[in-house]
């Protein structure tokens, strides 16, 4: 007999919003499939929603902190509920732009160069010191990010040295460290990765935004981003990317699915930007799209998901 699942989503997180699409996107395939399934809405009663609900693996469908960071799974690992992708190790690592980047080079991965500027000294030295200090040490340009936020939420790109103290003032509006990391002019790529010991990359896709920046608007509204499958680089690249994908994917520790975001620079070297453990399942969703064109339609992708949940 089938598990009762509870898709778990909406919750406390910046991208809310994006999380109850994604939700109601596999609840629909989910019934689809033929499941009981119930939809939850992530708040401070979730312990006593999944005792009621009799749910025997939940569906995690929440972005952000509070979902994506390894406290949702904590709470299920001491609940004893199976639930969908990574646990709470390698959620935690990879909500984190800034914890992944140190696996990463640990693992000898490749990510572009970058810098941690902590919002308490950067009030205690003052922002034009701390501004420049950074440019000294990494120059222009430049890509200013809240570590710990998804879906391009307090990212700024640097171009011009005047721009670089609004950018850091902007991440800390979200997190208490900016990361600053070199801006990598090139192609942008993501693949996705599904699986649990045996992990595989899915067809590669390359993202073009109509703004230029794939940042949240782009993300969410359709006809903002094209997707590109096979993406316009060459196909050793490819394999390449593929390749870093997976192992991407163990260094972290990840399971059931994830999504590594790449940039292919004009010489063709690759580069890790970082690790969606719970990737948008929207109309406009990248990882959808990319199991597509391997010939997975989406009721078999969150049947399959369930399957890789039970496995653990």
């Amino acid at each position: 007999m089938a598990p009762k699942i509870g898709v778990l989503m909406g919750g406390r997180s910046a991208e809310r919003e994006v999380s109850l699409r994604t939700g109601e996107a596999i609840y629909q395939a989910l019934v689809k499939a033929g499941y009981e399934v119930v939809k939850i809405d992530v708040g401070f009663d979730i312990v006593e929603r999944l005792k009621e609900e009799g749910v025997e693996v939940a569906f995690l469908a929440l972005h952000g902190r509070f979902g994506e960071d390894g406290t949702i799974q904590g709470m299920l690992e001491m609940l004893d509920i199976p639930y969908t992708g990574p646990g709470v190790l390698a959620s935690a690592l990879a909500i984190d732009k800034i914890a992944t980047k140190k696996i990463l080079l640990y693992e000898g991965l490749p990510t572009p160069r970058f810098m941690q500027v902590k919002q308490k000294d950067a009030l205690s030295a003052g922002f034009p010191e701390i501004a420049e200090k950074v440019l000294l040490e990494m120059g222009l340009p430049l890509v200013v990010k809240a570590p710990k936020q998804g879906s391009t939420i307090g990212i700024a790109f640097v171009h011009r040295k005047d721009d670089l103290v609004q950018a850091l003032e902007l991440a800390y509006r979200y997190d208490r460290v900016a990361l600053v990391e070199q801006f990598v002019e090139g192609v942008e790529v993501t693949a996705s990765v599904l699986g649990n010991d045996n992990p595989i990359a899915l067809p590669l896709i390359e993202i073009v935004s109509a703004t230029g920046v794939y940042d949240y608007e782009a993300k969410y509204t359709v006809g903002m981003s094209d997707h590109i499958i096979p993406p316009r680089i060459p196909e050793e690249q490819q394999a390449v990317v593929k390749e870093l994908a997976v192992r991407t994917f163990k260094a972290l520790d990840c399971r059931g699915l994830a999504r590594v975001d790449f940039l292919v620079d004009q010489e063709g070297s690759a580069y890790i930007l970082e690790v969606n453990t719970i990737p948008g399942m929207t109309a406009t969703s990248l990882f959808p799209d990319a199991a597509r064109a391997a010939g997975i339609e989406f009721t078999q992708l969150v049947d399959q998901l369930v399957r890789l949940a039970l496995e653990n």
